[in-house]
Parts: C-alpha cells; structure tokens; sequence
C-alpha cells in the first residue's frame, strides 16, 4: 500500500498530523543526518549509561515509595493497622 493510499484512508486532521509524525519525524532504519557515522558499541558512552540505569533506579524507588505509602494508607482506611 502506498503512502499516497494510506495518507487518504487517514482523512481526519488529527490522524494526518500523526501520519506525518511517525514517517517523517520518526523514520524507521535511518540515521540522523548530524550523525555522520554508525555507534561504535564496544565504547559505549559511560555517561549515558550511568544516566539510563540512574534514571531506571529512580524511578524504580519512586514507584516503590508510592506503592508502601498506598498500602499503608489502605491499611488505615481499613482499620488494619
């Protein structure tokens, strides 16, 4: 199906908008054209990976904190504490 064909079938303002957004914003299997080779994955950038998995713990505790706090505050709406 072409995307003259799938751009039609999208013939609401709100899904054209999207249609544009994920093929030309987001294009599948291409490089950025400021990137002017591939990664290099066997040195990766120590910063951004300490940067991702700080984040992930982040939010793991924050998501931990929130769940104890909610069981605690059912546990007194309940009077099983």
């Amino acid at each position: 199906m072409g995307l003259y064909m799938v751009h039609t079938l999208l013939s609401s303002t709100e899904c054209s908008v999207w249609f544009f957004m994920l093929c030309f914003w987001f294009p599948v299997g291409s490089r950025s054209m400021f990137t002017s080779s591939k990664p290099d994955f066997t040195n990766p950038s120590w910063f951004r990976v300490g940067l991702a998995f700080g984040s992930s713990v982040f939010i793991w505790g924050l998501l931990f904190k929130q769940h104890s706090t909610d069981v605690h505050e059912y546990k007194v709406r309940n009077g099983l504490e």
